[in-house]
């Protein structure tokens, strides 16, 4: 009975020590092993198993990290005392060095972060600091970036959370502010005007030249329209000029063709050349116009008297006086 008592104690103590030598490790974590108080192996995540009071498994978080740096003042460039925290994101990329090499990561990489926070702010203004965050973050990744990297550690960004600078100062700055966009507003004001202005006389300009060409264009088509009544006028007067021309020339070669064909005697063109004075003494007007030839034409009229005094001979005494002279 004792025998089976103590085969009992010492399979639950087997047991326990078994069980305490289990060990699970989750996908974001590496483990540590050490043997007898030495490094032995950096385990991956899994079930892995130790022997108890050989072997010591410290699990390390691999996950990306974060710490808040207390605010702390510093003096700017031109000497302004500001209040600055940040905040650091990191995350372990060797296990081994982040337990060996380090002992207290936190506080030494937030020592790290204010030394340097001090260092970077103080060499600016205050209006850069305020401006150039970016810049700020950049220099300040860079710096924490290459010191942590003996402890197994990347640096993935730091961010400035918040730069207070003295009530006072603050209050001299929304002033300013106030100052600037009571300027920007009175600029734009005056530019507003400027261009208004510009664009009512460039509007004035452009109706003065659009009126002037309307009165230019009118007066073209006015001018235009009366040189095409002119010209119909002066049209319908030569095609006038050229419809009687044409009839009183057709009209004397009609007549000169009659004669022609007539074949007219000299006497007959003497009776009508007779005619034809009677025709102008009997007129109006206060002169008379005589030919220039005055013997040709006193020679018809004695060729006329011959012939009418031998038809009067040849038919005896009719009782007819004989004609008077022409009058002169």
């Amino acid at each position: 009975m004792t025998v089976v008592i103590v085969l009992v104690v010492i399979a639950f103590i087997l047991f326990v020590y078994a069980a305490t030598g289990v060990r699970i490790i989750r996908p974001f974590q590496r483990g540590i092993v050490e043997q007898l108080g030495k490094y032995k192996e950096t385990v991956d995540p899994g079930l892995r198993f130790i022997m108890p009071l050989i072997h010591r498994l410290q699990k390390i978080d691999m996950r990306e990290q974060v710490i808040d740096v207390p605010p702390q003042e510093v003096i700017t460039q031109d000497n302004v005392a500001v209040s600055v925290d940040a905040v650091i994101y990191y995350e372990p990329t060797d296990p081994k060095r982040l337990v060996y090499n380090i002992s207290n990561f936190i506080l030494a990489v937030t020592k790290l972060a204010q030394t340097n926070l001090r260092n970077v702010v103080g060499e600016m203004t205050l209006d850069d600091a305020l401006t150039s965050r970016e810049r700020v973050n950049t220099t300040l990744r860079e710096i924490l970036d290459d010191a942590t990297d003996k402890w197994g550690v990347k640096v993935v960004r730091v961010e400035i959370q918040r730069i207070d600078p003295p009530n006072d100062v603050m209050n001299a700055m929304h002033e300013q502010m106030k100052a600037e966009r009571n300027r920007r507003a009175v600029v734009l004001e005056a530019e507003g005007d400027r261009e208004a202005a510009i664009n009512r006389a460039e509007g004035a300009r452009q109706s003065a030249i659009l009126s002037a060409e309307g009165d230019k264009r009118s007066q073209v088509l006015e001018a235009e329209g009366e040189a095409e009544a002119v010209r119909a006028v002066a049209d319908a007067e030569r095609y006038r000029q050229i419809v009687v021309a044409e009839g009183e020339s057709e009209a004397i070669r009609s007549v000169f063709g009659a004669i022609h064909d007539g074949n007219p005697s000299n006497d007959l063109l003497a009776i009508k050349y007779l005619e034809s004075l009677e025709g102008i003494a009997n007129g109006t007007a206060t002169k008379i116009f005589l030919p220039a030839d005055m013997s040709a034409m006193l020679g018809s009229i004695g060729a006329i008297g011959e012939l009418f005094s031998g038809d009067a001979d040849s038919s005896g005494d009719s009782g007819t006086a004989p004609l008077p002279p022409p009058p002169t």
